[in-house]
């Protein structure tokens, strides 16, 4: 786990914020972060900024305007919370991510490196969302993601939401994903283990408070209840 989240959630657990419902509180969320999160104004992208980042090759402030086709970097104890249109992001430390958002039709990004978790706004039927890291191939239907992208594997955890998920090195091997909460993550491997490229994999680094902060900055919120309440009825159709 890097140093920067490492120290998000040791202050998030020692403050009792991942402790019942107030883990699921905007409030709660501010004592982290410093204010409420909500959308942002016209002409801001950044929510926070940890380290360094660049963006096209150029530092990042709290000022810079993310586009739709641009290229983000992050550096060592880094990250990156920012919002482009109707998604928002959470790029960690030493990671990389090309967009490709501007196409009506055919919209993505590329994890090259790293790790990234993303909300993506619901998307009409014969519009195409995809996210690709060396090793796998998602399509998107509205849903949360969170993706670690390294040359031999990828983690891909479909938060809650619709994915199809393929191998890049095989990609007849393929599966579709339905979750409310978690549900199925999986490895995809460069090379197969017993003839497979795709594998369960548990629940590692992303916290649904993360989620639910970044739910916030596009005026949305989660579809899924607080620990140990059920589930309410999903905010779109998946």
């Amino acid at each position: 786990m890097d140093e920067t989240r490492r120290r998000f959630l040791v202050h998030a657990l020692s403050t009792g914020l991942l402790v019942g419902g107030a883990g699921w509180s905007r409030l709660a969320l501010a004592d982290l972060f410093g204010r409420v999160p909500a959308p942002l104004p016209e002409g801001k992208s950044i929510f926070r900024l940890v380290g360094e980042a660049t963006v096209n090759g150029r530092s990042a402030t709290m000022d810079t305007l993310i586009g739709p086709e641009d290229r983000i970097r992050t550096g060592d104890q880094s990250e990156l919370v920012a919002v482009v249109g109707e998604d928002a992001f959470i790029l960690r430390e030493n990671s990389e991510v090309e967009l490709s958002l501007s196409d009506y039709a055919r919209q993505g990004l590329r994890l090259l490196t790293g790790a990234m978790l993303n909300v993506f706004g619901e998307r009409e039927a014969n519009r195409k969302l995809e996210v690709r890291t060396p090793t796998a191939f998602t399509g998107i239907r509205g849903t949360g993601l969170y993706t670690e992208a390294r040359a031999e594997r990828s983690y891909v955890c479909n938060c809650y939401g619709e994915v199809e998920l393929a191998a890049t090195a095989q990609p007849g091997e393929r599966e579709r994903i339905v979750s409310r909460h978690h549900d199925d993550p999986r490895w995809v491997l460069a090379e197969p283990e017993d003839g497979r490229h795709i594998l369960p994999a548990p629940f590692i680094n992303h916290s649904d408070m993360e989620l639910v902060l970044l739910e916030a900055l596009v005026g949305r919120s989660v579809p899924f209840g607080a620990p140990g309440r059920a589930y309410p009825r999903r905010r779109r159709g998946y």
